[in-house]
């Protein structure tokens, strides 16, 4: 296959890029310089990428293909991914969205040498938000970040640019990671599928924990496939820490139709910091997701989780979670002002509340959780409006910013708190034109059963056939 722009291998996703790859039908070096190609000419637009490695990513796929034209069959072998610059690469700065640090990194992350020894090819760093904080992608060191459907409005965040440059066909799939929605916002505002994993599914070594265990790593792509097989590959502690038993192949589990099953839909958000919005086009998105489930054979009711006050724990948790990042920049004068009032407000927080609020975890999940005495799993809105205006908070302080953010993202936050999987399903399309989304949630350690009924929605809905008209 030549080397120019074909859109359809573009969109393929990385498990169907891998089968080809294994079957000759296409090279690494051919598909690395497709995306190459198309980065160059979209991420101008878009602002996705922050670094580009070109010549090493070419160097890496000529040594792939020699891999596979040797019988090489490692899971991804050849096939190229980008890494949201939170993740670790021997040798480069991560940059965290911010120009506040500049040491390189010593050593791979465990997130991004599981990728590397099964073979992906590293195109470059995605762009986010300073130190993640925000559910935009925004930055005074780095420029905005645009959604591909429309280039007025947010791709969302904090993983923004690795939902932009998925949803654009730069890459096939990218990390993301999610401290109270930064995986499933972007998603939903791009048209994507969105995993959040359970916590510690995939290690975030060389770090503890991230947000005082409110932080998961994942990815985001446009095929259910992809996510199983991104989670195959990278799924698991790294030597000195913990994971949740593994539960088998996330593969096999999207390719297993679910059983029938019961699914609550709830259409009452938790309250936070300000009263949660939800428009007619996201609330009947999500009504029509409970109607396909219905068409395919599953019992879908109406049934509210017992939400109480566990957005105020979450946001405590969030607050003092970037607290703690801020505190470990080597260069907090080069943070942003609204970075700066971050740390104030977590700053006005005491100690004694934040260990209150770590220790409610435990208490929320009973309470919330008794959902799942009856039901199988819980459908509910995720954003509540379509993807904002780009600069909707430009010059807002802090405390507006965050409440502005609790507002549109109510939803997320709590199964952060509670540390079990949540998924963006891709729900169609608003009036004008731009994506909508709902938010299926499982049990503790159940991604299989997201991952079993996320594949039997897409067959149905055939949300990977939409592209937007950039790409």
């Amino acid at each position: 296959m030549p080397a120019n722009d074909d859109k359809d291998l573009a969109f393929a996703g990385i498990a169907r890029q891998a089968e080809m790859l294994r079957e000759k039908a296409v090279s690494s070096r051919e598909l690395t310089e497709l995306y190459l190609g198309r980065i160059g000419r979209l991420n101008p637009q878009l602002n996705a990428f922050h670094k580009v490695f070109a010549e090493s990513a070419l160097a890496a796929a000529a040594e792939a293909d020699e891999r596979i034209a040797a019988g090489g069959t490692e899971p991804l072998l050849g096939v190229p991914v980008a890494l949201k610059d939170t993740v670790d690469v021997a040798g480069d700065v991560t940059s965290y969205g911010t120009a506040a640090f500049d040491q390189p990194a010593g050593a791979d992350s465990e997130h991004w040498r599981r990728l590397k020894d099964a073979g992906a090819v590293l195109l470059g760093k995605t762009t986010l938000p300073e130190l993640a904080i925000c559910g935009f992608t925004e930055t005074e060191a780095w420029g905005d970040t645009r959604n591909p459907w429309n280039l007025e409005r947010t791709p969302g965040g904090s993983s923004g640019g690795s939902a932009a440059a998925v949803a654009a066909g730069m890459v096939g799939a990218a990390s993301a990671s999610d401290g109270a929605g930064s995986i499933r916002i972007p998603a939903a505002c791009c048209g994507l599928f969105g995993l959040k994993p359970q916590r510690d599914r995939i290690s975030l070594a060389p770090l503890e924990q991230g947000w005082l265990g409110l932080s998961v790593d994942g990815c985001v792509s446009r095929h259910v496939i992809d996510t199983a097989l991104w989670l195959d590959v990278a799924a698991g502690a790294a030597t000195e820490q913990q994971s949740p038993a593994a539960p088998g192949s996330f593969v096999e589990a999207a390719r297993t139709a679910p059983e029938r099953l019961r699914v609550a839909i709830s259409l009452k958000s938790p309250r936070a910091l300000a009263p949660p919005l939800l428009t007619p086009e996201v609330r009947a998105a999500v009504e029509r997701i409970g109607e396909v489930l219905r068409g395919l054979g599953h019992i879908v009711e109406a049934k509210d989780p017992v939400w109480g006050l566990v957005g105020n724990d979450a946001a405590t948790r969030y607050l003092k979670g970037i607290e703690r990042d801020y505190d470990a920049v080597p260069h907090p004068e080069r943070l942003e002002s609204r970075t700066r009032g971050f740390k104030r407000l977590a700053a006005a927080i005491p100690e004694v509340a934040l260990k209150k609020a770590l220790e409610s975890e435990a208490r929320h999940s009973a309470r919330i959780n008794r959902i799942f005495d009856e039901h199988d799993l819980l459908l509910t809105p995720l954003t509540g409006t379509t993807p904002v205006a780009v600069g909707r908070w430009r010059g807002r302080g802090a405390l507006r910013t965050v409440l502005g953010m609790s507002r549109v993202y109510p939803n997320t936050i709590p199964w952060n708190h509670l540390g079990q999987p949540a998924a963006a399903i891709p729900a169609g399309f608003s009036a004008d034109g731009l994506p909508l989304s709902a938010q299926i949630v499982a049990p503790a350690g159940r991604e299989g059963l997201l991952l079993s009924v996320a594949a039997q929605l897409e067959a149905e809905l055939c949300w990977a056939d939409h592209k937007p008209a950039l790409g």
